[in-house]
């Protein structure tokens, strides 16, 4: 297996977390598999989340936490976001890193159309989205038609050129069963362990 460079974003916004727990059980195994890894939290970084004006034409300028992590995404060929859907989509941290730094000229180009469309800057790479939930997963299908796997796969990853995206979903996150977490540990290392 050709070594890959990969990216893992841990989006939950406390210190301890389970996504915590799967990011970095994620880079252990690809670490070991030989694998290139870097690594991010979103509890250690302090940004301003509001994008301000609303308007492409005078956004602020990116800290430097933020425009680490746009580098190591354009570094990546393979990008890892850990995550909980709270309220049925992001956390609102982790949307304002997205908000911020998901702009043009480095992950869209507004002046290059296809079909009415921006074009995509961040082609070339694949992504791995684990989302942690209380949601059991039939319902997230049948009632809320996998909003967040869109959200994040579609309009956001999708939209920079990040394809394909794939969803690893665990639900009964907040009072897991017994051994459940062990289980879902075991699945991510064997997800890491292949970088896929």
């Amino acid at each position: 297996m050709t070594p890959k460079r990969i990216f893992i974003l841990d989006g939950h916004p406390a210190e301890t977390s389970l996504s915590r727990t799967f990011a970095e059980v994620y880079a252990t195994r690809a670490r070991a598999a030989g694998h290139e890894v870097r690594m991010a939290h979103l509890h250690d970084m302090v940004f301003d989340m509001d994008f301000g004006q609303g308007g492409y034409d005078n956004w602020k300028p990116l800290e430097p936490v933020l425009d680490g992590v746009l580098s190591d995404i354009e570094w990546a060929n393979h990008v890892v976001l850990a995550v909980p859907m709270w309220w049925g989509g992001l956390p609102a941290k982790l949307k304002g890193l997205i908000d911020r730094t998901f702009l043009p000229g480095r992950t869209f180009d507004t002046r290059v159309l296809r079909m009415g469309m921006p074009t995509p800057m961040l082609t070339g790479r694949s992504a791995r989205v684990i989302v942690t939930s209380d949601t059991p997963g039939w319902f997230l299908r049948l009632v809320h038609r996998n909003a967040i796997f869109h959200q994040l796969g579609g309009h956001i990853l999708g939209f920079v050129g990040i394809r394909p995206t794939r969803f690893t979903y665990f639900s009964g996150a907040s009072d897991p069963r017994p051994r459940a977490v062990d289980g879902w540990i075991a699945k991510v290392g064997q997800l890491g362990a292949v970088a896929a």
